[in-house]
């Protein structure tokens, strides 16, 4: 597997090469401190696995960079570094195509974690901004992260059909409606009406709304098109 660790912290650079090496012993780790030499190297390594990056870069915003990254080079999976984990960032972020948000401040082993979810196709998101029981309660918090008051433990108890699970189980995986499309065959019109019913079952106005209240409530969903 190939990486590549955008960040202008080297001690960071560091840490995040020992972790990608603990998850494959043979990764080829690529670091840059500045955005202009990491789109240089995506360039040169359109094969790589994971683009690891700090919001904080000295010459670019990295939202910007974030945006710049999924537009050039969408097949490139992204996951954010910040040492942040406020909700508005978290959720600016995956609204922009990242695949995951990992706090500076986690340990290693949660590195670890969100990395695995990541490349096995999931979105991992910080608990720090997951709904809390006393979330409902609190109105200066934007709905994604209030719970759906009755918890349900399922799809199905949400009243979702198996194909809308299936195509949910997508969604998680950050599949266009296209990509679902292909997977499914199905006529893309077919899709968005899945994806808007399912939005409306979450109580979620985007996917990215979709996915960290999927991710709170624990669904076990299948592996679809694998």
């Amino acid at each position: 597997m190939k990486f590549l660790v955008v960040d202008d912290h080297v001690l960071i650079r560091e840490a995040l090469r020992s972790d990608l090496r603990e998850l494959d012993a043979d990764a080829i780790v690529l670091e840059a401190s500045r955005w202009r030499d990491a789109t240089r190297l995506i360039e040169e390594n359109l094969d790589l696995s994971l683009v690891l990056l700090d919001l904080g870069l000295p010459d670019c915003d990295g939202f910007l960079a974030l945006e710049e990254a999924r537009a050039r080079h969408s097949h490139i999976p992204v996951v954010i570094l910040s040492g942040s984990c406020d909700r508005n960032i978290v959720t600016k972020a995956l609204d922009l195509g990242a695949s995951g948000f990992i706090p500076k401040s986690g340990e290693r082993e949660v590195m670890l974690i969100a990395l695995r979810l990541v490349f096995s196709g999931g979105v991992y998101i910080p608990p720090e901004v997951l709904p809390r029981s006393e979330a409902s309660e609190t109105p200066e918090l934007p709905a994604v992260f209030r719970p759906l008051a009755n918890r349900p433990s399922s799809p199905s108890e949400l009243g979702l059909t198996p194909r809308q699970v299936e195509v949910l189980a997508l969604m998680m995986r950050g599949k266009s409606n296209k990509a679902i499309c292909r997977v499914l065959d199905l006529a893309e019109p077919t899709v968005k009406n899945h994806v808007t019913a399912i939005l409306k079952a979450l109580g979620a106005s985007n996917r990215t709304e979709a996915v960290i209240t999927v991710n709170a409530l624990g669904w076990d969903l299948p592996k679809v098109g694998e």
